[in-house]
């Protein structure tokens, strides 16, 4: 029997929000490997069989290394398995799906890929700002708060010059240094900015506030990851349209 390895978006949180195919992909494993932010309703859903392998990852803390779970991914297919890779958001938006998918190239193990909604659109829907809006951005740019290798920097002086929605994935950690970067190149300190923590789940909570104000509020408020940092006037939506607090609220 040969194997195969899914590559699938398991979404922001919610569980309600994976793809139709993401959820076959789950109810067909023989192994689950899946990460830290997985809604575990979406466990519920696969065969009483299924082996479940958690390798999540937390700031500094792996479960299991990157080249670990590569490895495992590939030693599961090749003893026949049928093997989900079950990743928060989309597994292609900072999601090292890309590495994995080339990793089972390399080793002729068959793979398919299964979008998710990433936390970058459907986190900031959740909160009420659109990522577009044809009276406050016309463009979008998602970034990594933490890169590879902590001697690298982002290119500041390109990114102050955009238009559009900034938004930054795992950048909690270094968000005095996003904000104080943003300002001394060029960025408008009164530039809305809204964060939130555990985007789409019950425990979401939103802070919002102007740029040069936004980690003094992030402190007293106690701000940790997960959480997503949006900057930009759709910021300024939020109050029409956050569906989701309010009816958590109500």
């Amino acid at each position: 029997m040969k194997g195969k390895v899914y590559l699938v978006g398991a979404g922001p949180g919610d569980y309600k929000l994976i793809t139709l195919k993401g959820l076959e992909a789950i109810r067909e494993a023989d192994v689950i490997v899946y990460d830290r932010l997985i809604n575990e309703e979406l466990l519920k859903e696969a065969k009483k069989n299924c082996e479940m392998v958690y390798v999540g990852k937390k700031s500094n803390q792996h479960t299991m290394k990157q080249e670990d779970i590569n490895t495992l991914l590939v030693k599961e297919a090749r003893e026949g398995k049928i093997v989900t890779r079950l990743k928060g958001g989309d597994p292609y938006v900072f999601g090292r799906g890309g590495e994995e998918g080339i990793v089972l190239y390399s080793n002729n193990i068959e793979f398919e890929v299964v979008p998710g909604i990433t936390s970058s659109i459907g986190g900031l829907c959740y909160a009420g700002i659109p990522i577009t809006h044809r009276d406050h951005a016309s463009s979008f740019h998602v970034f990594t708060g933490h890169l590879k290798n902590d001697d690298e920097e982002l290119e500041w002086d390109s990114m102050v010059k955009l238009n559009g929605t900034l938004v930054f994935l795992m950048g909690m950690s270094n968000l005095e240094k996003i904000v104080s970067r943003l300002i001394e190149y060029g960025k408008d300190p009164n530039t809305p900015v809204a964060i939130i923590n555990w985007a789409t789940t019950p425990n979401q909570y939103t802070i919002t506030e102007r740029l040069d104000q936004i980690y003094q509020l992030a402190q007293e408020k106690n701000i940790k990851p997960p959480s997503l940092i949006v900057i930009g006037d759709v910021v300024k939506c939020r109050e029409q349209l956050n569906f989701f607090e309010n009816k958590t609220l109500s």
